[in-house]
């Protein structure tokens, strides 16, 4: 890890993605180069939790305290802004590949930043998890805060416009703009193919985020939403929320036809209740996927979402989809949002789970 102190300052199988006229921005310093700004000049913006947040007019110089969040900031063009961020090679490795400033920002085990030394290296504004209690510290020494998190796909999208008024600028507002257009499509798109399934023949899919101990998410989260929308129910019946710890009994009794197994879940074969794990309807019919990860995981709270409800669509319902390219549609996904260009390989790899291949360029 290479770390250096902050410095001074169907329609899915035809969709063809269109380059945004504006790439990412170049360097933290040049937020946008069409603001005109006074020092000291500040404006009011509402984070997530609906608070209001005094910031500057052109945040330069940020620090992101929530792993998922960075996924919007890159989509927004404002990746080379992150100076301080919670995220790792080792864990997200394609972040790291497709931004590669994010290599020389100042990085930190868990999500509390030292206040003081965000403050003495001249940070412009923090974002933090929703319910993130270090958010009071950053306050106290006159750090800005904008507190993020969501819950469903109509959440990431408040997400996004409210991030962009936070950057400030033309470019990210009209990005955020552009990204919500895509998931509404991309939402439309499959339900048009889905709608007529009856609720009772959708499969019961089982979202599992870690073998040890065993993890699954409920309802009242994003991974509920993208089942739901992808044509499938969600298994985890009675059970609300994320990362939720249960066992291989409860498994057994929700009987779920399809599992999709989080990118660094790891394998059932690992689990402690393997065996019995392995009595599952879904093991026996060989009904067992591992979900695509990328800049982030896309099952998880990243823009990349936008690209798990298709994925999930064709895996539930493949004759239904069946025109769907998909690692077409990742490769334009990322030259769009990302302004990155994958490789036909880079865009299989992501698709299986796996990580960049030491030699891969863009």
């Amino acid at each position: 890890m290479n770390v250096r102190p902050l410095g001074l300052r169907g329609l899915l199988g035809s969709l063809l993605l269109v380059s945004l006229s504006a790439g990412a921005v170049a360097d933290p310093s040049d937020a946008d180069q069409n603001l005109q700004v006074n020092p000291g000049e500040s404006r009011q913006v509402q984070d997530d939790g609906g608070q209001q947040v005094s910031i500057p007019v052109a945040p330069a110089r940020i620090a992101d305290g929530w792993y998922a969040h960075h996924v919007l900031l890159m989509t927004l063009g404002a990746g080379p802004r992150i100076v301080a961020t919670v995220n790792h090679p080792a864990s997200q490795p394609w972040m790291f590949r497709v931004l590669p400033a994010l290599n020389h920002a100042t990085a930190i085990e868990g999500t509390a930043f030292n206040a003081e030394t965000l403050l003495a290296e001249d940070v412009d504004l923090v974002f933090t998890a929703l319910g993130d209690r270090q958010a009071v510290a950053y306050r106290q020494l006159g750090l800005p805060v904008m507190q993020m998190g969501y819950t469903d796909l109509a959440g990431l999208k408040r997400s996004m416009l409210n991030t962009a008024d936070a950057l400030g600028g033309t470019e990210p507002h009209a990005r955020a703009l552009a990204y919500n257009a895509f998931l509404d499509q991309q939402l439309a798109a499959v339900n048009q193919r889905v709608a007529g399934i009856p609720v009772a023949q959708r499969p019961k899919v089982l979202h599992i985020a870690s073998v040890n101990p065993l993890k699954v998410d409920g309802a009242s989260t994003l991974i509920d939403d993208w089942i739901t929308i992808a044509g499938g129910r969600n298994a985890a019946a009675g059970l609300k929320g994320n990362l939720q710890i249960v066992s291989a009994e409860q498994l057994l009794a929700w009987q779920p036809d399809v599992l999709i197994l989080a990118a660094g879940a790891g394998d059932l074969d690992q689990a402690t209740q393997a065996q019995l794990l392995n009595q599952l309807d879904a093991v026996r019919n060989g009904r067992v996927l591992r979900n695509p990860a990328g800049v982030f995981p896309w099952d998880r709270y990243g823009t990349e979402v936008a690209l798990q409800v298709a994925w999930a669509a064709q895996q539930l319902h493949p004759a239904l989809f069946a025109d769907v390219d998909m690692a077409a549609q990742t490769r334009q996904f990322y030259r769009r949002f990302f302004d990155y260009a994958l490789t036909q390989e880079d865009a299989r790899r992501i698709l299986h789970g796996e990580p960049p291949a030491t030699a891969s360029s863009p």
